[in-house]
C-alpha cells in the first residue's frame, strides 16, 4: 500500500464526475425543492416545510450513521466504498425522477407521495454520496494530492451547479411549453440518465489505496468514542451544518427573490444590452422573460467566479494551510451576502456585483471543507491508531443533510411567517404579493443566511489542525504505513 501515490488526471476527472452526478440531484434540491412543492406541486408552505425538515432530519440522524457504519465494515474485491457507488447509481436516478414528478392525486395523496419519494431519495443519496465522499480519504494519503483531487471534484460540482441554477429554470419553461410540472419531469429524466452514467464512470476509474491493516479493526463503540473525543471533528460537524443551512436558505430563496422583490423594469433594462449581445451571437436561450433570464444570469455570475475561486484554492491552502484560508475567505464571502439587505429593488447592478464577489470568495472555501474532513479522519488515525473513514464522513453528512433540511424548511416556514402567497393563487385572484412577503424574500437572501456563516467563522478559531499540524500528521502517518507495507 503506497498511500502517497500520485493520482493520474484520468482518475481525478473520473472521481470528480461522481460529484457532478450527485450535484445534479443535490443542487436541484437546494435551488428548487421548496419552490417545486409550493408553486408547482401545490403544497401549502407549512406542509412543504414539514416534509423537508422531518424527512431531512431522519436522513441526517438515521440514514447517514447506518450507511457510515456499514460502509466502514464493507469488504469486497472492489474495496469498501466503490461498491456502494456501483449499486446505487441506477436506483438514485430513478427515484430522483419520481421525487420531482407530479401525479394527479388528491391533496392528501400528494402529501404522502412527496414524503415517500423524498425519503427514498435521501436514503439513496446517502448510500451513494457518503461512500463517494469517504473514497476521497482513501484514494491517497498525500495532502497536496488530496487538495488537488478536491479541486477537480469541486470544479465538477460548479459545473453541475451552473447548469441547475443558470439553465434549469428557463429549460423547464421551454421543454414544458410553459407548464412547469411537465417541464421539470422532462428535465429530470435526462438528468437521471446522465447522472447514472457518470457514477458508473467514477466506479470504473478510481482505486482505493489506503487500506487499514488488520490490527486497526475496531468496534462501533471504539469508533464512536474516538469520534466524540475528536475536537476538530466536532467543530467541522457544526460548521458543515451551519454552511448548508445557509446554502439551502439563500439557494432556495433566490427564485422567490427574483419573482417577488427585484424590480422587473430595472431588471429588464439592466439585462437588455447583454441579452441583445447573446442574441446576436445566436445564443437566445433565455428568451424574453426577464425573471428567468435575470435569475439564470445572476447565478451564472456567482458560479463562474466560484470556479475561479476553486482554481486558486489549492495554491492558497498549500501555502497557508486549509484552516486559515477557509476562515478568511468564508468571512469575506459572508459580508457580500449581508449587503443584499441594503439593496433597493431597483439596484440590479449592485446585486449582480455582490453575487460575483460572494461567489469568488466562497469558491475558495468549497474544496477545503471536504479536504478538511479527510484531514479529520487522518487526525483520528494519528491520535488513536485506528482509521474509520466512512463514519467520520457519515457524521459530516449528518451535518450536510441536517443543514440542508433546516435551511430548506426555513425557506418555506419563513415565507409562511411573512404571509407569502404562491404565484398561482396571485394569478387567479389578481392580487399582488403582500408587502410583508416581499420583505421576507429580501431577508431570506441577506440577514438570515449570513448568521450561520459568521458563527462558523468564529468556531474555526478553535480548530487546531493548522498548516504545521497538517504536515506533521502526513509525515508520521506515511511512516507508519511504510512500516505496515514492509
Amino acid at each position: 500500500m503506497n498511500s502517497s501515490t500520485k493520482i493520474s488526471t484520468l482518475e481525478k476527472v473520473g472521481y470528480s464526475l461522481g460529484d457532478l452526478a450527485a450535484n445534479l440531484v443535490f443542487q436541484t434540491l437546494v435551488t428548487y425543492l421548496a419552490y417545486f412543492y409550493t408553486d408547482i406541486y401545490g403544497l401549502d408552505t407549512g406542509d412543504a416545510s414539514v416534509i423537508i425538515l422531518t424527512v431531512g432530519l431522519i436522513a441526517a440522524f438515521v440514514f447517514n450513521p447506518i450507511i457510515g457504519i456499514l460502509a466502514d465494515r464493507t469488504r469486497s474485491r472492489w474495496g469498501k466504498f466503490r461498491p456502494w457507488i456501483l449499486f446505487t447509481a441506477v436506483p438514485l436516478g430513478v427515484v430522483a425522477l419520481l421525487a420531482f414528478s407530479t401525479p394527479d392525486f388528491a391533496y392528501k395523496g400528494k402529501f404522502i407521495y412527496a414524503a415517500i419519494t423524498y425519503t427514498l431519495l435521501l436514503l439513496l443519496y446517502a448510500a451513494n454520496n457518503l461512500p463517494y465522499s469517504a473514497l476521497s480519504g482513501v484514494i491517497t494519503g498525500n495532502m497536496a494530492e488530496r487538495n488537488s483531487v478536491s479541486s477537480y471534484r469541486f470544479v465538477a460540482v460548479m459545473f453541475a451547479q451552473f447548469f441547475v441554477q443558470v439553465f434549469m429554470y428557463p429549460l423547464i419553461l421551454s421543454v414544458g411549453d410553459g407548464d412547469k410540472a411537465v417541464g421539470i419531469e422532462r428535465v429530470m429524466t435526462w438528468l437521471a440518465i446522465i447522472g447514472t452514467v457518470m457514477l458508473l464512470i467514477t466506479f470504473f476509474t478510481t482505486k482505493e489505496r489506503i487500506i487499514p491493516s488488520e490490527d486497526q479493526k475496531s468496534s462501533l463503540k471504539s469508533d464512536l468514542t474516538d469520534l466524540f473525543g475528536n475536537t476538530p471533528w466536532v467543530i467541522i460537524l457544526i460548521c458543515t451544518t451551519l454552511i448548508f443551512v445557509t446554502l439551502a436558505m439563500k439557494g432556495g430563496a433566490y427564485v422567490y427573490y427574483f419573482e417577488n422583490y427585484v424590480d422587473g423594469a430595472a431588471l429588464a433594462a439592466f439585462l437588455n444590452p447583454l441579452l441583445k449581445s447573446l442574441s446576436n451571437m445566436g445564443l437566445n436561450f433565455f428568451g424574453e422573460d426577464p425573471v428567468s433570464a435575470g435569475f439564470g444570469l445572476f447565478n451564472a455570475g456567482g458560479i463562474i467566479f466560484m470556479i475561479v475561486g476553486i482554481t486558486i484554492s489549492k495554491r492558497l491552502a498549500d501555502k497557508y494551510g486549509k484552516r486559515d484560508v477557509f476562515a478568511s475567505a468564508l468571512f469575506i464571502s459572508t459580508v457580500f451576502i449581508l449587503l443584499f439587505v441594503v439593496f433597493p429593488a431597483t439596484s440590479v447592478g449592485w446585486m449582480y456585483l455582490s453575487q460575483i464577489f460572494h461567489g469568488f470568495f466562497y469558491g475558495i472555501t468549497i474544496p477545503l471543507l471536504w479536504a478538511m474532513i479527510a484531514d479529520v479522519a487522518d487526525y483520528s488515525e494519528w491520535k488513536n491508531n485506528r482509521r474509520a473513514t466512512a463514519i467520520v464522513f457519515s457524521a459530516m453528512m449528518i451535518g450536510l443533510k441536517g443543514g440542508l433540511s433546516i435551511g430548506g424548511a426555513m425557506v418555506a416556514s419563513i415565507l409562511g411567517f411573512y404571509d407569502y402567497v404562491p404565484l398561482e393563487k396571485i394569478d387567479s385572484s389578481f392580487q399582488g404579493q403582500p408587502e410583508s412577503a416581499i420583505i421576507g424574500t429580501k431577508l431570506l437572501v441577506s440577514v438570515y443566511p449570513s448568521i450561520p456563516f459568521f458563527i462558523c467563522v468564529g468556531l474555526l478559531f478553535f480548530y487546531v489542525i493548522n498548516k504545521r499540524m497538517e504536515t506533521q500528521i502526513e509525515i508520521e502517518l506515511n511512516e507508519r504505513r511504510a512500516k505496515q507495507d514492509v
